[in-house]
């Protein structure tokens, strides 16, 4: 996990080690510094990066989508409904709700989890999910942009993410990493979803 740019996002690098293949996540960076910092990493452990994914198209996440494709060659994946929100590097592959990316023995299953954005998607893997901007530790994404919706970001954490085990680690796309058991237990948004409050 990298935490990069001007909004602290976190950038992943995930991997199978075995036969190093690995991909990113939310490459979000906007130093050459930064880019350089994950290319070590990428280089140290011998990985072919396959793809490049975003979780959702807002700029602190995927404004070095360019710089890492020219950089490793992958291509970038993003959910077709968010498609549209890259202007500055070029979607090579669109997502849909059940899409599985693989690479090695690593398995993500992509799963669209509208309401932060239109296109938002969580990755989910066997014990682990990364859940972009709609779930952070004792907190949820806004729903208030361009894209954004109250009633999509609810059913998507009601229905997809608290359905998962509370053993799942949750790697988001802001803060640090929690669990599901741990966010059902003390995240206040989930406590129930009658938000008329705010």
């Amino acid at each position: 996990m990298f935490t990069v740019g001007m909004f602290a996002a976190n950038c992943f690098l995930v991997a199978d080690t075995e036969i190093r293949e690995a991909l990113i996540i939310d490459p979000g960076f906007d130093s050459e510094l930064e880019s350089k910092t994950i290319m070590k990493e990428i280089e140290r452990n011998d990985l072919e990066v396959k793809y490049i994914v975003d979780t959702h198209g807002h700029p602190d996440h995927v404004s070095g989508n360019a710089t890492m494709k020219k950089l490793t060659k992958a291509p970038i994946l993003i959910h077709e409904y968010d498609s549209a929100l890259l202007s500055s590097s070029s979607v090579d592959r669109k997502l849909h709700d059940g899409d599985l990316i693989e690479v090695g023995s690593v398995k993500l299953r992509v799963v669209h989890t509208p309401g932060h954005s239109k296109g938002s998607i969580i990755l989910l893997g066997a014990d682990c999910v990364f859940s972009g901007d709609t779930l952070f530790a004792g907190s949820i994404g806004r729903y208030d942009l361009p894209g954004g919706s109250l009633k999509e970001i609810q059913s998507s954490l009601r229905d997809k993410l608290m359905r998962l085990p509370d053993n799942f680690k949750v790697y988001p796309g802001h803060g640090p990493v929690t669990t599901i058991g741990e966010e059902r237990r003390s995240n206040p948004f989930l406590q129930d979803f009658n938000w008329e409050f705010f």
